[in-house]
């Protein structure tokens, strides 16, 4: 077999169907798309989900849970893969975990669960920790250093300095001015 004798399978290229091409074809005229309506006009296209209007299914199925705007997944590590992996003495975070292959760097950074036994000295720093998880770590000879979420911990303000009151005399005060009302109007002299 050479390039020049190559062939398609049987079947494999099938000859276009040329419609509209008189009634002896048998897709003549209307060109297989009936008589009327929008499915026979040029341009119809319509979303696979539409449903003519009626409401999609969509729609009407009800609706479940929600979506929190701040709380992201974390990856998932056990303390079984953290002595696969590490050697006493290391430092494990979540950089050294997306290393070695155990951890996603996700956003909700990572979590440390207890499945397994632990027997190798180890500082882990993570963004949480299971309570069985930091029991073993320190049955081991291990630390656990939690690293604060930027995003939950809300920005610790210094405290406002603290101004000397100083007291300040008040200005005198004024006498209010007369209305023009109030003015006493002087008696007109008579020239008898």
């Amino acid at each position: 077999m050479e390039l020049s004798n190559l062939k398609s399978a049987p079947g494999a290229r099938k000859p276009r169907k040329r419609v509209g091409r008189g009634p002896g074809s048998g897709s003549g005229k209307t060109a297989g798309r009936g008589h009327k309506g929008q499915k026979s006009r040029a341009g119809n296209s319509r979303r696979s989900t539409f449903e003519g209007g009626q409401t999609p299914l969509n729609r009407r199925l009800p609706k479940r849970g929600f979506f929190h705007q701040s709380r992201f997944p974390s990856s998932i590590v056990n303390l079984d893969n953290l002595e696969q992996a590490f050697e006493s003495g290391d430092e494990v975070n979540p950089e050294t975990l997306v290393k070695a292959g155990l951890a996603d760097p996700e956003k909700g950074g990572v979590k440390i669960l207890g499945r397994g036994e632990l027997t190798k000295r180890l500082t882990v720093k993570t963004a949480s920790i299971s309570a069985g998880a930091r029991a073993k770590i320190e049955a081991a000879g291990g630390t656990v250093v939690l690293l604060e979420d930027k995003k939950k911990a809300p920005a610790k303000k210094a405290p406002a300095p603290v101004k000397e009151a100083v007291a300040k005399e008040a200005p005198a005060k004024k006498a209010p001015a007369k209305k023009a009302s109030e003015k006493k109007s002087k008696p007109a002299s008579r020239e008898d």
